[in-house]
């Protein structure tokens, strides 16, 4: 049986247990615009009910899935009484149809419909979220772009979504993390103009001949993990204590896109017994590394391939809250397989991530290579007590389109930084100029440095920031502009 056989017969079979698993779009190319609506529904997690946001085409169908030839001709509809604007993470579009509120667009209101048509250039595992705190209360879904491999591929595709939840209201954690001093209104947030960069004077610093890379012996016991215990961690909308079982076949070969939409908690996934293949991050292909744990931070994606064994069983693939017990995930299963009891707490603290897996990654497809026309140092501080997040240096990214650029990101805080870029995808070449993965979000350490290197693209002014969504909210955010 092929495997995209075995999937619809499966997703029969299991009802609304495989809601977040997808096959190919179609092979043709769709003139007709799809409708993408922003709506609430209701979750059930931990024994109580929790109304969160909605983001797809239809009920019950979360996320957009696009064929090999299709456009992104999308109707966004506001279905909610609330002000919010959807970005959609990964993707190129043009500056007006990114998706940051008032970057130029102002937010979509309750009841108001947006057009989008851009092209789609790249396959690959993406995302959509709102670019307010409203993404704190699950207003995200999956973005899956099919290449024509994806589609001719012999395998099952299963997509997870990880989250951070909580029943505390994202203003009340904002607030609770400022001590009441930076909380900001529900889907309006202004993070950019906020904060005067050109005030900060990194001339009297000599930061530019401080290899951070050499601070590695340093005592890290300091460092700051997580800012915000959450009620729980969901992937695909539910915890450990009810997972969604996808229905595999044996022998049969899965893909995994695993997307971290968590707020503020990175992970570390775990296929177990399962060995699997890192094929992809970001939506960009890289040459395979094997393994069974992958880190991934706030933002990123990986695609990861598994070969079910021919004698079958249930395979968790377990996504661990960094430094912390706390863990979630799905569970492969194969036809008649005894699915045990799953704890959503571990009895060891996963790992701390870090760059190791990042300077083995190969691009598949990597920048040619030239020589940069700008160079930038952006240097991210902050101050845990205070709770303000600053990016030194960011108010001086003004490139023309066509320049080869590189953008070293200092990390001065105890804290790890993912950082996204709007608009592009980079290349990180780090300070050992290897030429690493292709990416749009990247991890920075406590203590480290991390150079990305891109070609800048299309005109505009494009949203530069840390993707945990209380440093953005706090001050660690900038554009840079492209002429």
């Amino acid at each position: 049986m092929y495997r995209r056989q075995f999937l619809k017969s499966s997703a029969a079979l299991a009802g609304g247990l495989a809601a977040y698993s997808v096959l190919p779009g179609p092979a043709n190319a769709a003139a007709k615009a799809r409708n993408l609506t922003i709506s609430t529904r209701s979750i059930n997690v931990n024994g109580k009910t929790a109304k969160v946001f909605g983001l797809g085409e239809a009920p019950g169908k979360h996320g957009l899935t696009f064929g090999p030839d299709e456009a992104f001709r999308v109707q966004l509809a506001n279905n909610t009484s609330e002000p919010t604007l959807i970005h959609w993470h990964g993707l190129t579009p043009p500056n007006e149809q990114d998706g940051v509120p008032d970057n130029p667009m102002p937010m979509l209101k309750g009841g108001e419909t947006r057009q989008y048509d851009f092209a789609l250039t790249r396959p690959g595992t993406y995302w959509m979220h709102a670019h307010t705190l409203q993404e704190q209360n699950l207003l995200a879904a999956p973005l899956i772009v099919h290449s024509k491999e994806d589609v001719n591929a012999d395998e099952q595709e299963v997509v997870m979504l990880l989250h951070d939840f909580s029943f505390t209201p994202a203003e009340e954690l904002l607030a609770n993390l400022t001590g009441g001093k930076g909380g900001m209104k529900h889907g309006s947030m202004d993070m950019g103009h906020s904060m005067d960069m050109g005030s900060i004077d990194t001339g009297s610093m000599d930061m530019g001949s401080m290899n951070m890379d050499s601070m590695s012996s340093m005592d890290m016991a300091g460092m700051d993990l997580n800012d915000i215990d959450y009620d729980a961690y969901l992937a695909n909308d539910r915890t450990l204590d009810d997972p969604e079982i996808v229905k595999v076949e044996k022998g049969g070969r899965v893909r995994l896109r695993i997307i971290n939409g968590a707020t503020s908690t990175a992970f570390s996934i775990s296929t177990g017994a399962l060995q699997s293949e890192l094929v992809a991050v970001d939506g960009q292909p890289v040459v395979p590394v094997k393994g069974t744990v992958f880190p991934m931070t706030m933002g990123q994606r990986i695609d990861l391939t598994v070969l079910v064994p021919k004698e079958g069983e249930a395979f968790p693939i377990l996504a661990l809250r960094e430094g912390a017990r706390e863990r979630t995930g799905i569970i492969l299963a194969t036809p008649d397989a005894a699915i045990k009891k799953l704890s959503s707490s571990a009895e060891m603290k996963a790992p701390i991530l870090d760059l190791a897996l990042e300077r083995r990654l190969v691009a598949s497809a990597p920048l040619a290579v030239r020589q940069p026309d700008k160079t930038f140092m952006v240097h991210l501080t902050g101050d845990m007590a205070a709770y303000q997040w600053r990016m030194m240096g960011a108010q001086n990214l003004n490139v023309r389109s066509g320049e080869r650029v590189e953008i070293a990101i200092m990390n001065m805080s105890m804290m790890a930084h993912p950082m996204h870029l709007h608009g592009h995808h980079f290349q990180v070449v780090d300070g050992e100029r290897f030429a690493g993965a292709m990416r749009d979000t990247l991890l920075v350490p406590p203590m480290k440095t991390v150079t990305l290197a891109f070609d800048a693209g299309t005109k505009g002014r494009w949203a530069f920031h840390c993707h945990h969504l209380y440093h953005m909210a706090s001050g660690m955010m900038a554009f840079m502009g492209v002429i």
